[in-house]
C-alpha cells in the first residue's frame, strides 16, 4: 500500500452527528427476525473518540470489569452505526471481545435521517464524501481509545459489513497490528468512475495485505460478480497470501447476515458467525 495512504488529514473544525438512532430507515420496516442481545453483564454504550481533528461517536461493548480484551473493531454498514451495527458489538462482547464501532460518517452528516425513498441523496450527501484516508485514521484512533481502555491491540480484529466489508480489506493492509479480518460483501473491484477519495479498491491491495481475511459473499448479489470474488482468489493466491478464505453462500442475497432486513438468511448468518468465531481464535483474536 502507498505509504501516505493514511497521512494526516487536514485539521478543520467539524460538529460531529451522533449515533443513529435506532435501525436505520434505509431500509424500510424490520424484519420479525431481528436479534435484540441484551447488555447484562456488558459495559456497553456510546464513547466519545479522539480523532486527528476532534472527537467522532461510537459505540463500544465489553464484558463488565474486564480488562486486557482482545479487541475487534466493527466497521458499519452503509447506513451507519445503528442498532444492528451496536447489537453486533453487544454479541461481540458476550464472547469475551472489546468490540468498537467509530462513526465513521460523523464529520460529513447523519444517515439514520434518509429514507428508502432517499438513498441516493445518502450516497451523494454523506457516503461520498467519506475519504478512505480518514476512515484508516479513524480505525487507528479507536484502536488508540480502546487501548487506553485498558484492551489488547496484540489481539486486533476487524469485521466490516457492506460498505465496512471492503473496509477491512484496506485496513489489513493499512495496519500491520491486525491479526484477523472478516469481510462480508464487501466490494473487491473500482467502479468504472474512481473517486479521488477512494483511489484503491481490494484487488489494487493484494500484494500489501498483511493479515488472514475470511470473506463472505452471497450467490445472489447482484452487486458483486463472482468473477470478481474468483479473480481476488486468484490474485491472493498468486502473491502467496494463502492466510485467506472465501465462502461463497449460493442461495445468500447481499446483506444476508443483517437480520433486521428483509435479505436476512438465517442459515447461512449461523454458519457466519461460527466460523468468524472460529476464525478469530484460529489467527489469535481470543
Amino acid at each position: 500500500m502507498d505509504k501516505d495512504f493514511a497521512a494526516t488529514i487536514t485539521r478543520r473544525a467539524f460538529a460531529a452527528t451522533g449515533l443513529v438512532a435506532g435501525f436505520t430507515l434505509a431500509t424500510g420496516p424490520l424484519n420479525a427476525a431481528t436479534i435484540i442481545t441484551d447488555a447484562d453483564g456488558l459495559d456497553a454504550g456510546e464513547v466519545s473518540i479522539p480523532v486527528s481533528d476532534g472527537k467522532i461517536p461510537g459505540y463500544r461493548a465489553k464484558p463488565s470489569g474486564k480488562t486486557n480484551l482482545p479487541i475487534i473493531l466493527v466497521v458499519q454498514e452503509v447506513f451507519g452505526v445503528h442498532e444492528h451495527i451496536r447489537d453486533i458489538c453487544r454479541r461481540l462482547a458476550h464472547q469475551g471481545y472489546y468490540a468498537i464501532a467509530p462513526s465513521l460518517y460523523a464529520r460529513q452528516g447523519d444517515p439514520g435521517k434518509y429514507d428508502m425513498q432517499h438513498l441516493k441523496e445518502l450516497f451523494n450527501d454523506v457516503v461520498a464524501k467519506v475519504p478512505d484516508a480518514e476512515v484508516m485514521s479513524d480505525l487507528d484512533s479507536a484502536v488508540a481509545f480502546a487501548s487506553g481502555d485498558g484492551a489488547d491491540t496484540a489481539r486486533l480484529g476487524v469485521v466490516g459489513f457492506c460498505w465496512g466489508g471492503r473496509i477491512v480489506w484496506l485496513y489489513a493492509a493499512h495496519n500491520q497490528k491486525v491479526k484477523a479480518g472478516v469481510s462480508f460483501y464487501g466490494a473487491l473491484r473500482a467502479p468504472t468512475t474512481v473517486s479521488p477519495l477512494r483511489p484503491k479498491y481490494p484487488l489494487d491491495l493484494v500484494a500489501d495485505i498483511n493479515a488472514p481475511v475470511l470473506a463472505f459473499y452471497g450467490g445472489q448479489d447482484k452487486g458483486i460478480k463472482v468473477a470478481d470474488i474468483e479473480e481476488m482468489k486468484a490474485a491472493m493466491h498468486d502473491a502467496g497470501k494463502n492466510g485467506c478464505k472465501f465462502e461463497l453462500f449460493p442461495d445468500a442475497q447481499h446483506g444476508f447476515f443483517a437480520d433486521y432486513r428483509p435479505s436476512y438468511n438465517e442459515k447461512d448468518a449461523k454458519q457466519a458467525w461460527r466460523e468468524w468465531l472460529a476464525w478469530m481464535k484460529k489467527n489469535g483474536v481470543a
